[in-house]
């Protein structure tokens, strides 16, 4: 899934950002609207990380999201 699919699908996917980054609250799961700069500013500010690991784990994140079953459409295969 790339970040414009994310961005258009914030609403649906804020809860697996919630799973991954517990200490990050609705109010700004909502200000970062689903862009991806905003994301890494707040899980810094949240968790004290370096920007290289917060943007490693961001990678991480998405990666996953492509195999998650949140949408049936793109479930199977790779």
């Amino acid at each position: 899934m790339n970040w414009d699919q994310i961005e258009g699908n914030w609403k649906q996917l804020k809860g697996n950002v919630k799973q991954q980054w517990g200490k990050l609250t609705d109010d700004q799961l909502d200000v970062i609207a689903g862009k991806r700069d905003q994301l890494a500013g707040k899980i810094q500010e949240a968790y004290g990380q370096t920007k290289d690991d917060v943007e490693k784990e961001i990678d991480d994140w998405q990666s996953k999201q492509n195999e998650s079953s949140w949408s049936d459409k793109n479930t199977h295969g790779h």
